[in-house]
């Protein structure tokens, strides 16, 4: 770390904005300028008093980041790697098997830019295994690592920055660059950018907390964000007709069909997302021998694998999507689905645990694979859609029927309703599904053209 005596203080600077003023603390290292903004005349003096007495002390200041050496002895001890190990180890007990899945990926997306110039450094295929396999899944690292990872692990170990190296511009935004783009160099989707710099910033927070850095160096280097696309394109959206082509395909296709039918019914006619399906339970139904009956969801399992879930098993079971781990959500069952559930029962029964829907394996125990559901669909769209739709977006994903039937409640029942039924807020529900709700666009055009008097 370079440092200097060279230091010269500058009064603090009041600039008004239009919404809020800001007290900028101003100083020179060796003719470079730095600033500090603060909300608060008195937050600004308080930073500057302690600029002026790390001077007046005759301590050095680092050409880095213009702060006094004492400020960053600490910060220069703590490798990345260490850090960003301890980041998952904190993350860990509370976080679902997908946020553990995310913040590995994101931090084995960062790592390799903080990493030093250094002989032996092993290829980038090998560095990515060891981050995401062995040192940011904090249940494999209590154990050594892999043996074809050993040597890679003890690099990384040895030859990442300091953690301080992060309040440089050029590495922040080296590692931003980073989070923008895919392994293979092209631009990632925004929703993949948005979610993997949510948690860097997070993981920046964490280190302002452990004192490893003064400030979230974000707060400082500004990237332009990509807007995602959150509404549901309605093209996906099928309508009654052809889900019940499909859903017919899916029992024509043999044994596994035959087994899978209600699970992608309960998609359609009750918005079921898929791990909220996979996860249902005998005791959630309630069956009346005709007409509506009512499913009560107790939670989901999402797929994340073995390596990632609590349990060691394939599907990580959570409680529903942004409530409390013990609510339930009560939606209405539709005759035609009932029907399809007792028909369920009747041939297929349950696992061992009530569940209705499981693998396609002999002991037929196990969780129900996201790939077997998969290749189902996928026979089934090919087979019950005509050529034109079948090279559409339409119902590509097993999830576009969850868009369906909450496209169809919408057109039919108040959103306050829906969203109950759906497991959104009302707010996430509208801007999701605008453009789903059927007959606005024709009844506007139909006002504008009276307006216009063409009758």
């Amino acid at each position: 770390m370079e440092t200097t005596y060279d230091v010269r203080f500058w009064a603090t600077r009041t600039y008004k904005g239009s919404t809020a003023t800001t007290y900028y603390v101003r100083w020179k290292v060796a003719g470079s300028l730095f600033q500090e903004g603060f909300r608060t005349t008195a937050l600004a003096e308080s930073f500057r008093s302690r600029l002026l007495a790390a001077a007046s002390q005759g301590e050095a200041f680092a050409l880095s980041d213009g702060r006094p050496v004492s400020q960053r002895r600490i910060e220069d001890t703590a490798s990345w790697f260490d850090f960003a190990c301890s980041y998952v180890d904190m993350k860990w007990p509370e976080a679902a098997g997908k946020s553990r899945m995310g913040i590995a990926e994101t931090l084995a997306t960062v790592t390799p830019i903080l990493l030093q110039s250094a002989s032996g450094r092993p290829n980038d295929e090998t560095i990515r295994r060891a981050l995401y396999q062995w040192a940011f899944n904090a249940r494999a690292r209590e154990s050594d690592p892999p043996s074809d990872l050993v040597r890679a692990a003890r690099w990384l170990q040895s030859n990442t920055r300091p953690v301080s190296d992060l309040n440089e511009p050029d590495v922040l935004r080296a590692v931003m660059a980073a989070i923008g783009r895919r392994l293979d160099g092209k631009a990632a989707a925004a929703s993949t950018t948005q979610r993997k710099r949510a948690v860097f910033y997070n993981a920046m927070e964490y280190a302002v907390e452990r004192k490893l850095l003064a400030r979230n160096p974000l707060a400082v280097v500004k990237v332009k964000n990509r807007k995602t696309a959150d509404e549901v394109d309605r093209r996906v959206v099928v309508n009654i007709e052809q889900a019940r082509r499909l859903l017919d395909a899916v029992v024509a296709e043999g044994k596994s069909g035959k087994r899978l039918v209600a699970f992608f019914a309960l998609m359609y006619y009750a918005a079921l997302r898929p791990g909220e399906a996979a996860h249902l339970s005998r005791s959630a139904l309630r069956l009346p021998a005709e007409g509506w009956g009512e499913l009560f969801l107790p939670g989901s399992a999402p797929t994340t694998g073995t390596a990632w879930s609590d349990s060691g098993r394939r599907r990580d079971e959570r409680g529903l999507k942004h409530r409390a781990r013990e609510a339930i959500r009560v939606v209405p069952c539709a005759p035609p689905l009932a029907t399809l559930l007792r028909s369920h029962l009747d041939e297929h029964g349950t696992a061992k645990d009530g569940r209705l829907f499981r693998s396609m394996r002999r002991d037929q125990q196990g969780d129900l694979s996201d790939s077997v559901y998969g290749r189902v669909w996928a026979k089934a769209r090919a087979a019950a859609l005509t050529p034109e739709e079948a090279a559409s977006p339409l119902a590509r994903r097993p999830y576009d029927l969850r868009h369906a039937a909450v496209s169809t409640w919408l057109n039919a029942v108040p959103p306050t309703q829906v969203a109950e039924w759906a497991g959104h807020s009302v707010a996430v529900l509208l801007r999701v599904y605008a453009k789903c709700i059927s007959g606005q666009e024709d009844a506007a055009r139909q006002r504008v053209g009276l307006a216009l008097g063409l009758g």
